[in-house]
């Protein structure tokens, strides 16, 4: 069954979810080479960093350097960089591991520069936010604190960023209820939810069907990236 932690690329060992970020971020940013970029947690290795400091000014960090191998540690609710020193920051399913979600946000704000912007995904699997009712992890053992849904837009929003969802066409349609809702297969997402939580103005589409097949951007409801511009 297809998901957003498989569709494994057998050349660079992507999975689904790392290339809808990328894909999000490229497609929608002119390569610079002086575009000073910031990846949280990256999860892959040597050729895909050598890939993007080919096109831009880039550098990894992780709160935690044992867990992600980072050119720099980074707490993203107390961030050791100065104000208005990053041009773009890509943060692919950090922020639910993160206590204070307002203060990470706030952090973020400041040290993305005017006309910069955020690439932020997370797990969204629920149409509402809420904290676990049980203790819960990811595979690398990090606690999670919360399970974000579509409402993220409003805090995004009200930490001063003009904040999008990016979604592929097909799950727009979905979430437009212009197309039945897919049943799951108990993979996890609450598709019901979803569509049920789902603001179609908060949404941008960013990837037609020809491009979401050829990148495995599969099962469409499983994809959803925030586009968050620092004004």
């Amino acid at each position: 069954i297809a998901h957003t932690e498989s569709a494994t690329c057998p050349q660079c060992g992507s999975i689904a979810r790392d290339r809808y970020l990328l894909w999000c971020f490229t497609s929608r940013t002119k390569k610079q080479r002086d575009l000073r970029v910031i990846e949280t947690s990256p999860r892959l290795g040597d050729e895909y960093r050598a890939y993007m400091q080919r096109w831009f000014s880039y550098r990894t960090s992780d709160f935690d350097l044992s867990a992600h191998r980072g050119d720099i540690q980074l707490d993203l609710q107390q961030i050791d960089l100065p104000d208005a020193s990053v041009d773009v920051v890509l943060t692919p399913h950090v922020l639910e591991h993160v206590p204070d979600t307002d203060l990470a946000l706030a952090e973020l704000f400041r040290v993305i520069a005017p006309g910069g912007r955020m690439y932020l995904q997370i797990p969204l699997v629920y149409g509402e936010t809420a904290a676990p009712t049980e203790p819960e992890f990811h595979a690398d053992n990090t606690p999670v604190f919360w399970n974000f849904g579509w409402d993220l837009t409003d805090r995004l929003r009200a930490a001063g960023f003009i904040a999008t969802a990016l979604v592929t066409d097909e799950y727009a349609r979905i979430l437009r209820r212009e197309l039945p809702e897919p049943d799951p297969h108990g993979d996890g997402f609450h598709v019901d939810s979803l569509v049920e939580h789902a603001r179609p103005a908060d949404l941008t589409t960013c990837a037609d069907n020809a491009q979401s097949s050829l990148m495995g951007f599969e099962p469409a409801y499983h994809f959803a990236t925030w586009e968050c511009l620092r004004p």
